[in-house]
Parts: C-alpha cells; structure tokens; sequence
C-alpha cells in the first residue's frame, strides 16, 4: 500500500515537518490516521517495528510537527526560536528514544509511536543546533513549503526534489515557453 511519503529533505526531521503539505495552499496532512503516522515511522527508516498507535499519537505527533517546522523557518529566516515551539520540542526530546537492539539477524530498532517521536525530536535539536543550518532552504515551488538541506556544489539546488517539485516547475516553464514561441534558455 503506497502512502505517498516521500523522503527528499535529506533529513528525517525535515521530511517529518514535510507532512504537512503545500501550506500556503490546499494543506494537504499526511498524519490521518495512527496507521499512517506509524507508516511514516517504518518508511523513514527510523524504526523497522513499531507498536501500535492511537488517535492522541497523532496529536502528539502533529503538534511535534508543527513545533519543528516553526523552528526550521525561524531558522532558515534568522529569526530568534519561537518559545512555546521551542518548548514542545525540548520536552518531546527528553522523551526516551528509540533504543536499537542487536539480533543474530543484525541491528532492529522497535519502538512506540512515543519512542518514534522523541527519536524526530532528537534529530531535530541535532540539525537545528547544528553545522547544517545554513544549508537550509525552502523549496522553490511556490505551492511547495518543504525545508530541506542543499548540499549541491555551490548551493544551487532550487527544489525539494526534482522528481516531485523540479519536474513540475520546468515542465509548467517549457509548456510556458513554447506556447508563447520563446527559445529555452
């Protein structure tokens, strides 16, 4: 069963706030049910089992994410840290982790949808507080409000990722162009 979650930020705590879609526009959530929040746990790999989950994981979940992401913008724009986001993040970090276990079968991470979610926040305070910020940046497409960290040479990446925003843009950009009969640059 394809949920449609997609993992193109290059980290799991960006890709995480990008669950919440196209926020300027038709906001589109991709946490409805506690199937789906535990899906994006196993799909990110962060976990490889995971108990399951109910109705207040989600809530915990979205309000984690919505902390995250006003943290990432608050970032990424130079602002100072928005305090009650700042404390709904440090309080789910302190939370207990995913704790990974070895098996004669090689690592496996089981965890709650609580554990799960410390384990974002953690990664979260890693990268807020991290080497990386400067690295952050919004997606280009205008419906798109992604974060994520551009490691391209020279920094020159615009989107999210070429197969979900890229294409779109530059396929809207040539349709554009030969309608109006303007070479292509």
């Amino acid at each position: 069963m394809n949920l449609d979650h997609v993992f193109v930020c290059g980290h799991p705590a960006l890709d995480f706030a990008a669950t919440l879609r196209a926020r300027r526009s038709t906001r589109f959530e991709m946490f409805v049910t506690p199937e789906r929040l535990n899906a994006w746990y196993l799909e990110s790999g962060l976990v490889d089992a995971i108990t399951p989950g109910d109705e207040s994981d989600v809530r915990a979940a979205t309000t984690v994410r919505e902390a995250i992401y006003r943290l990432l913008t608050d970032r990424r724009l130079g602002e100072g840290f928005d305090r009650e986001a700042l404390a709904v993040l440090n309080a789910a970090a302190r939370r207990t982790p995913v704790t990974p276990q070895l098996t004669p079968a090689g690592r496996h991470n089981e965890a709650t949808p609580e554990q799960a979610l410390a384990t974002v926040a953690r990664r979260a305070v890693e990268l807020l507080g991290g080497p990386d910020v400067p690295l952050l940046k919004e997606c280009g497409n205008p419906e798109c409000t992604r974060i994520y960290v551009d490691r391209s040479r020279g920094m020159r990446r615009q989107w999210c990722g070429m197969e979900s925003c890229g294409n779109k843009i530059k396929a809207a950009a040539y349709r554009a162009r030969k309608k109006t009969g303007q070479p292509g640059t």
